[in-house]
């Protein structure tokens, strides 16, 4: 059950979905994880919806590029303040779409303003025009401007529809691009509520334009068309994107798989860290890309850990109510639930051993899935190193900091990684011999994921580029370089002046050098 009347409703459904870039009759039956009937239906946008979208966009970017940083600043501060008012909405149709509790809701609402208050105060400054030092001092005066790609490619998944959005589509906006964004199905909804803040806000309707569709026509289109691309999702998928991205020449961050490890070392609080293991692997049933999937524990404290992780889980409750009760929400959809059923049967049948958890409870829902802990887990099971994304963590036990550390390295994923211990040194150490794009230390993954204003990305196969903080904004530019002579010195042109000026030129080099000018 719900509890009580959500804020959304079929008319709501509508007038967001009338925003959609589609100009067929087509729609897709869109579930609630939270009963399995059918929340909504989506419009289906084509392939020529995507061109078009993307042909008004790039006039409605023109004016949004002339409009310069200032007014882009008050725009996007205007949309915080409406996410910020809008959230009790924006929480309900995040719940509905996705299954997750009502706190974990939050953290995306909580997500996105943060976004948009960082690029809406950080873009002029870093995407400013500014003064660089000429190769020839006073021969030259040379200045560095940015000018923006144009528009950019948004395809974001179902998971985290909302605050995935705001990390890729509001630093866009701020270095002065359009956007045309794919949303997932699942996870639509929530996309438009959060787009229509920004309309309402003041940002011009086509500058920011929705399509949905199938991947294979519509994903497809847009990656043909888009003068950049953002993409979240699988290693499989983010490797085709890349391809044709270096094939057309054009940029392309990918924030992909992962298989990240937690290291629980011999000094902690078994019970504290118990529960901080639990919420980082279950967080959102583990359907998020930096939950945890691998838990590494010191041999010296692994009986009360595992006490403890295994008293957490099973007292904690399950729901997707519209309220603050429950602590861990359902599997997103049936897909899912099937894929983590798999995980667990495989890994069962060639000898694993189920702590805790290991239940599908269609009484709770009909993709609800108990927080479930393995051990025992071998290399020949699927679930030791394919990402699983949901409601399945492995318990592993380890001789000391070094064998925790080589553990997680072994992996082909590199997204994030969290270290637990009371030494802040040890925990430093560690973090500095992790190989992911992130590390949380006594956190599983919201201190990196919260902090805006640095770069979140991964290493090896788990993807590409950098969204957050000032590598996010400088995605979405091109460097342009002026020069200007100032008419002190002309430069050689002919054999005869390059005879009488090379040794005024060397002679310039030698004295730059010493006085430490690069």
């Amino acid at each position: 059950m719900l509890m009580r009347a959500a804020i959304a409703s079929p008319a709501l459904f509508q007038r967001l979905t009338d925003d959609v870039v589609a100009s067929g009759d087509e729609t897709t039956a869109v579930p609630t994880p939270s009963t399995g009937e059918v929340l909504h239906e989506l419009p289906r946008s084509s392939a020529d919806d995507v061109r078009e979208a993307v042909a008004r966009a790039r006039l409605a970017q023109l004016a949004w590029a002339r409009a310069g940083f200032a007014e882009r600043r008050r725009v996007l501060l205007a949309a915080h303040d409406l996410i910020l008012e809008r959230r009790e909405l924006l929480l309900d149709l995040v719940q509905l779409e996705s299954g997750k509790t009502r706190g974990q809701a939050f953290e995306e609402v909580f997500q996105a303003a943060g976004v948009t208050r960082y690029n809406a105060l950080t873009a002029r400054r870093v995407l400013g025009g500014r003064r660089k030092r000429s190769g020839l001092p006073t021969v030259f005066t040379t200045r560095m401007r940015f000018r923006p790609k144009g528009v950019a490619g948004v395809i974001t998944p179902w998971n985290w529809a909302l605050s995935l959005a705001a990390m890729d589509v509001v630093p866009a906006l701020a270095a002065g691009c359009a956007v045309v964004q794919k949303a997932d199905d699942q996870g639509a909804l929530s996309i438009l509520a959060l787009r229509r803040a920004f309309i309402d806000a003041g940002v011009p309707e086509a500058l920011w334009a929705v399509v949905t569709g199938p991947a294979a026509e519509v994903g497809e289109a847009l990656t043909d068309e888009a003068d950049y691309i953002c993409f979240t999702g699988s290693t499989a998928t983010g490797r085709k994107i890349a391809e044709k991205a270096g094939r057309r020449l054009v940029g392309a961050s990918l924030e992909l798989g992962g298989k990240n490890a937690l290291l629980v070392l011999d000094d902690v609080d078994p019970a504290q860290a118990a529960e901080s293991a639990a919420h980082a692997a279950f967080s959102t049933m583990g359907q998020l890309c930096v939950s945890i999937e691998r838990i590494y524990v010191d041999q010296k404290v692994a009986a009360p850990f595992q006490r403890a992780l295994i008293g957490s889980l099973r007292e904690a409750k399950l729901g997707s109510a519209l309220e603050y009760d429950a602590d861990f929400g359902s599997l997103a959809t049936a897909a899912q639930l099937e894929r983590v059923e798999a995980h667990l049967a495989d890994a069962v049948a060639k000898g694993a051993t189920v702590l805790v958890g290991g239940r599908h409870r269609p009484d709770l829902g009909p993709w609800f899935f108990e927080p479930t802990v393995l051990t025992g887990v071998t290399p020949d099971m699927k679930v030791y190193a394919e990402e699983t994304f949901g409601a399945i963590a492995s318990l592993y036990l380890v001789g000391g900091d070094d064998e925790a550390v080589l553990a997680a390295n072994a992996s082909d994923y590199g997204l994030n990684a969290a270290v637990f211990t009371r030494s802040a040194g040890r925990a430093r150490r560690i973090a500095d011999a992790l190989e992911a794009g992130s590390v949380n230390i006594n956190e599983g993954y919201r201190g990196s994921f919260s902090s805006v204003a640095a770069p979140m990305g991964g290493i090896k196969q788990s993807g590409l580029g950098r969204r957050n903080g000032e590598a996010g904004l400088l995605r979405f530019v091109d460097p342009v370089t002026v020069s200007s002579t100032t008419g002190l010195l002309q430069l050689p042109r002919t054999a005869a002046e390059y005879t009488t000026k090379v040794g005024l030129m060397v002679l310039l080099a030698r004295v730059l050098k010493a006085i430490r000018r690069a």
